[in-house]
């Protein structure tokens, strides 16, 4: 292979601990990189499928769960990569290479050959003489492929691949039209005394975003959160905030080329039909039976028993505001853009407190110390900065993450900016490479984590809010789950969707104890650690605002539920009718719109949380009582019960059922009641 037609992609990979060549790729060689690894994992399947040999265990599931490895690294390369820089480029490589990939995929998951083969080793599994482990792999494996239609007659199989294939184009769709509105929209002020309120970093970042489209000397705002929230929160121009607002909630429901309603009422049938054909009355039922909950009902009976709290506090909430609003010449009805301005004003009431006097403690290289002392605090891992390795983008930093005893526990990205238009919202924590075992030794994880904060401006740093912060240790949560994992097999590494959130939740509880302020929370310009009487404010307001924050957060997840609890779809659905009723007829008071709208749900109907938004918090019950282990041993870094995480949860990945690792952590299953306290509802 010459120098110009050369794929790095394809090539061995000898760069520092086996991290991906980034500098080198370039979009033209995904295409034709994905297509060779296709086909090598094809191949691969074929000879398991196809040997002459009697099913093992290990010629059999072992074979298989060490196949695709080519295809693996690449795909993760280029879906992490369109996910922080999604170019038109590489936007319309998704949409070509979709179907390939999600043929390709159902060709595996369906094929009888290799089916036959792990069944006959099912149905005889108490003969093998399998480890706790390998046991768990053969059964997951098997219920994997039954769940993925493997048993079905070949005519519903093929109309299950076509309906797989269908509902990956729609959510692909669906994700590319939300992040083209993110991307469209901008408020533009032109009169400096419509930004009255706004803090000086909102201000300066304002004007350097409408430097960059042409329009110095106006100030532009976007929809990501790290434009969008400061404006929301603190500018005194109530039409403007609400037009912001507006175009916020609209996406994907304008009417326009990106308009996501149709797809909704496509997706919701898609999935109706794939339960149907799997034996199962509707979507919900089917995907819930491989989860903790493991039904409906178990999730509604957490989700209603919470609505009730959780309103009643949210609207105390609103009453607070009314006053303020009105001593400032609100004579109508608060709105949905009201909610976070006059709450701001509210909270500075009663507790003579406001968000942005934190601001200045929490410098983004001090809040990734603190998490770092965390973790070093309870696991005794340790990180340092890669200077001189390949980064999947510029502005990514790489580190490297060590035991207590020196070995290598893997290597960490942080991409932490906004980039709007080009980076998908939200933040996120995903892989590059799992970790796995070779020959005995341990395969080191690639992990990372992407967020969208709000950059620092000029001379001034990056200074998180509050819920960046806790964000920031949310995600490193769950990349600690994958630094720390250590599976035999990879097939056993995935936790359920329920139960995934339980080592990212976990993790926030320590961002604001006092404890851990005092160490990281120092004043970006004089180095003054947070002072106690600011800390005393933060944790005294600590719960207030959990109303609001709980019912959109719920609104959200019954919004989720509901369309998938559906025996059948109605032939007129009307994605804005329903959302509307069925959130109205719970009592979803105005100005609280659910955390997320259909038309931008991107966690439900562009994949990965459908009938599963419910997760966080189901894993809060979780982690409200796991913490409450801690909490009751008076030392929140108590070292046996940080080493009994760290061994029964974190280590284990998905070794044994969900709530038998909980259980064996714990001592005995959760209770609600630390998840009230913890959100101030009790």
């Amino acid at each position: 292979m010459t120098s110009c037609d050369r794929n790095p992609l394809l090539e061995e990979w000898n760069t520092p601990f086996g991290i991906a060549p980034f500098q080198e790729i370039r979009t033209e060689h995904y295409k034709p990189a994905i297509l060779k690894a296709i086909e090598e994992h094809d191949k691969e399947i074929a000879a398991i499928a196809a040997n002459p040999e009697p099913p093992t265990f290990e010629n059999t599931v072992v074979a298989l769960d060490n196949s695709g490895e080519l295809f693996n690294r690449i795909y993760a390369v280029f879906s992490n990569g369109a996910s922080i820089d999604a170019t038109p480029e590489v936007m319309a490589l998704e949409t070509e290479l979709s179907p390939i990939i999600s043929d390709h995929l159902n060709s595996i998951s369906m094929n009888e050959e290799l089916f036959a083969r792990i069944k006959t080793l099912y149905d005889g599994r108490e003969t093998l003489g399998l480890e706790p482990d390998q046991m768990r792999l053969l059964t997951e494996t098997y219920r994997s492929y039954e769940r993925a239609g493997a048993a079905l007659p070949a005519d519903k199989k093929e109309e299950l691949r076509k309906i797989n294939a269908r509902i990956s184009e729609l959510q692909l769709l669906f994700e590319q039209n939300v992040l083209k509105e993110t991307a469209d929209f901008t408020l533009v002020v032109d009169n400096e005394k419509d930004l009255a309120g706004l803090p000086q970093a909102a201000v300066s970042a304002a004007a350097a975003r409408a430097e960059e489209k042409g329009m110095g000397g106006w100030w532009a705002f976007g929809l990501d959160n790290a434009s969008m929230m400061p404006f929301l929160q603190f500018d005194d121009n109530r039409e403007l905030r609400t037009k912001l607002l507006d175009g916020y909630l609209n996406r994907g429901n304008n009417g326009n080329a990106n308009d996501n309603k149709a797809i909704i009422v496509e997706l919701v049938n898609l999935s109706n039909q794939k339960a149907a054909i799997m034996g199962y009355d509707n979507y919900a039922s089917y995907v819930l039976e491989d989860r903790m909950a493991k039904t409906p009902e178990a999730v509604y009976a957490l989700l209603d028993q919470l609505w009730g709290p959780a309103l009643k506090s949210a609207k105390k909430e609103l009453a607070d505001m009314y006053p303020i609003a009105k001593a400032q010449g609100v004579t109508d009805e608060l709105r949905a853009a009201d909610w976070r301005y006059y709450f701001e004003k509210a909270k500075a009431d009663k507790f003579n407190f406001s968000e942005d006097e934190l601001k200045p403690y929490f410098k983004f290289e001090n809040v990734r110390e603190g998490i770092f002392y965390v973790a070093n605090r309870l696991y005794g891992i340790t990180f340092t900065q890669l200077n001189n390795v390949p980064v999947p983008h510029p502005e990514a930093q790489a580190f490297e993450c060590r035991d207590a005893d020196g070995s290598q526990l893997g290597v960490i990205f942080m991409d932490m900016f906004a980039r709007p238009g080009l980076k998908r919202g939200g933040a996120w924590c995903t892989g590059y490479r799992e970790q796995f075992y070779e020959n005995g030794e341990r395969v080191i994880p690639i992990v990372s984590i992407v967020g969208n904060f709000t950059r620092g401006q000029g001379d001034a740093p990056a200074l998180l809010s509050p819920d960046e912060t806790e964000t920031f240790f949310h995600e490193f949560g769950h990349a600690l789950q994958s630094l720390l994992q250590d599976v035999r097999y990879q097939g056993n590494a995935p936790m359920t969707r329920d139960f995934v959130e339980l080592p990212s939740q976990i993790n926030e509880h320590w961002a604001f104890e006092p404890e851990v302020l005092k160490v990281y929370a120092k004043h970006y310009g004089t180095g003054e650690v947070i002072p106690q009487d600011l800390v005393d404010k933060l944790d005294r307001s600590g719960k207030y605002g959990q109303g609001f924050a709980t019912t959109e957060y719920l609104a959200a997840s019954l919004l989720d539920m509901d369309y998938f609890i559906m025996d059948e779809i109605p032939a007129d659905l009307d994605v804005n009718k329903f959302e509307a009723k069925v959130l109205g007829d719970r009592g979803l008071i105005a100005q609280i719109p659910p955390r997320y709208r259909s038309t931008y749900f991107s966690h439900v109907f562009g994949g990965g949380y459908t009938v599963g938004y419910y997760s966080y918090i189901w894993a809060e019950v979780l982690d409200a009582d796991a913490y409450a282990a801690f909490k009751e041993t008076g030392d929140i870094f108590n070292q046996e019960v940080a080493r009994k995480f760290r061994e029964e949860i974190l280590e284990r990945g998905g070794e044994d059922d969900a709530m038998t690792l909980y259980v064996n952590f714990r001592g005995k299953e959760p209770g609600i009641d630390p998840l009230l306290e913890n959100r101030g509802l009790k």
